[in-house]
């Protein structure tokens, strides 16, 4: 949540200043830039609403609890708002470029530019500092993709985009005044919009799977297979895994125990199972293991 946290604080102010150099220099893609900061203050208000709700106890209706709210939250982040932030930025480049009109005080434009960069920077920073330890050996790419935690690559990626976009507002602010023809201010502001919507596709794609339910990460799943198999458990005959949320996962499989065991033996094995998997995977927080015969070992040869 320091991540989350720090990027409100920095959108906040970047949206302040933006605004007021909009009023100031009319330029297109800085009111843009201005509702981008405000859509990822939005942004980052969902997704404290949704880790706080996620938190609430388990119902008989929700006998599994409300961790998926952090992946429902998620989702609304990447739908609407940075959607809603990306095609309202392509079409004020567009009637820019159709009516461009001249910018007024580029020398405002570029120390709010400026400011704004070094604000988006620090918050980047801090979503970088606190991804490290849950991306582990993975690369940033693979971390996105394969990350359980909604939160980290919505503000990482947030605050790229945000950083690239403010490169190309600068772009379309400097070539305005350099040649004298605003219609680049109308065009680095149609970039920032379809840079917001690629953003969003990404986002989309990656939260609606986790909302649909996915399973362990694939060391979790060999992790999960070599503690279950034990004292009483000849081997696993079938295992399925989905995240409840980020921290919670639901274990359920089939075991092969001999044909031999007694009641007393078969509920001592499953204990001794669920045990293992707990200290070897914490996430695995609910466990659910039927006992079988192996009967592959049992047919003729």
């Amino acid at each position: 949540m320091r991540a989350v946290v720090a990027a409100l604080g920095a959108n906040l102010g970047i949206a302040l200043i933006k605004f007021i150099a909009f009023a100031i220099t009319g330029s297109a893609a800085m009111l843009a830039e201005g509702v981008h900061s405000v859509v990822d203050s939005g942004n980052q208000a969902l997704l404290l609403i949704g880790a706080r709700r996620s938190r609430r106890r388990a119902t008989p209706e929700h006998p599994f609890g409300y961790g998926r709210d952090r992946y429902v939250y998620g989702f609304l982040v990447a739908l609407v708002l940075f959607s809603a932030g990306g095609l309202f930025a392509v079409y004020e480049g567009i009637d820019k470029v159709r009516h461009p009109h001249h910018l007024e005080s580029l020398a405002v434009a570029l120390v709010v530019l400026a400011v704004a960069i070094v604000l988006e920077s620090f918050s980047l920073r801090t979503a970088v500092v606190e991804s490290r330890h849950a991306k582990g050996s993975l690369g940033w790419f693979a971390f996105i993709r394969r990350a359980k935690l909604p939160e980290l690559p919505v503000v990482l990626l947030e605050d790229t985009a945000a950083l690239i976009g403010l490169l190309l507002a600068l772009v379309g602010v400097g070539l305005s005044a350099a040649t004298g023809d605003a219609v680049w201010d109308g065009i680095a502001t149609i970039c920032i919009g379809v840079l917001l919507l690629t953003v969003a596709a990404v986002l989309i794609v990656e939260t609606k799977s986790l909302l649909l339910g996915e399973a362990a990460a694939p060391e979790a799943v060999a992790a999960i297979v070599a503690n279950l198999v034990g004292p009483g458990v000849e081997r696993v005959i079938h295992l399925r895994t989905m995240h409840l949320s980020p921290d919670e996962l639901l274990v359920a499989a089939k075991l092969a125990m001999p044909r031999t065991a007694t009641l007393a033996e078969v509920a001592a094995a499953i204990d001794g199972a669920e045990a293992r998997v707990r200290a070897a995977v914490p996430a695995a927080t609910v466990i659910y293991l039927e006992p079988d015969i192996d009967r592959a070992a049992l047919e003729p040869r």
